[in-house]
């Protein structure tokens, strides 16, 4: 017969080996993960490093080759008539042509009207955009309006030029000045390339002028 005592004490020393057994398992991946997570944390924020090194490398090769597409111009001429015959020059001191909407940003622009003769009404101004589909001109800021037949000059933040009937308008107020006088409204219009000027006035910011006798009168 079997000693119960002995088979007890087997029993004993098959749990304790199960037990030891399982401990150096466990002992083993924590062993293990402690070799690889120091590795994976090094991984993972070298990939995100490199991946926001690798954007910032793509965003500038992206914004490069959007600048390349773009034609620059030193010097931009433009000679073209109204609908009536009158012709009128768009120049300016440098342009960049926009491949998407193929309008031309213009820096220091300067515009001639011509009426006929030597009446020529000469607009100038910081910057602007010629939409040449459009058939427009919008220049701004400092945009000085210079009259050579009757020597008026007009000063305002923004003028719009329609290349198709030669008609200048501008809506953010005008001051203006001349032989006769001096004159400032909310807005106005150019039309016959300067032959007639009409100025508007809104809600309180009426037209306003003064008129020089001396000049008026002789």
């Amino acid at each position: 017969m079997t000693d119960p005592a002995d088979s007890h004490a087997h029993q004993d020393e098959a749990r304790v080996a199960a037990t030891a057994k399982a401990f150096r398992e466990r002992s083993r991946r924590v062993q293990l993960l402690r070799r690889i997570l120091p590795v994976a944390i090094i991984v993972l924020a070298g990939g995100t490093i490199s991946w926001i090194v690798l954007r910032s490398v793509m965003s500038d090769v992206e914004r490069k080759a959007g600048t390349s597409r773009e034609i620059r111009l030193d010097t931009l001429r433009f000679h073209g008539q109204d609908a009536e015959g009158r012709s009128f020059v768009i120049g300016a001191k440098g342009a960049v042509r926009d491949p998407d909407t193929g309008r031309y940003r213009l820096v220091g622009p300067a515009l001639r009207l011509n009426l006929g003769g030597r009446k020529v009404t000469t607009l100038t101004a910081d910057g602007g955009v010629y939409d040449e589909a459009g058939k427009t001109v919008t220049i701004g800021p400092n945009v000085r309006i210079s009259d050579g037949g009757s020597g008026f000059t007009l000063v305002t933040p923004e003028a719009v030029v329609d290349t198709a009937t030669g008609i200048v308008t501008g809506n953010k107020g005008v001051q203006g000045s001349g032989p006769l006088g001096t004159i400032s409204a909310s807005s106005y219009v150019i039309r016959e390339q300067g032959a007639r000027i009409e100025f508007r006035g809104a809600g309180e910011n009426k037209v306003r002028g003064t008129i020089n006798p001396a000049r008026s009168n002789g």
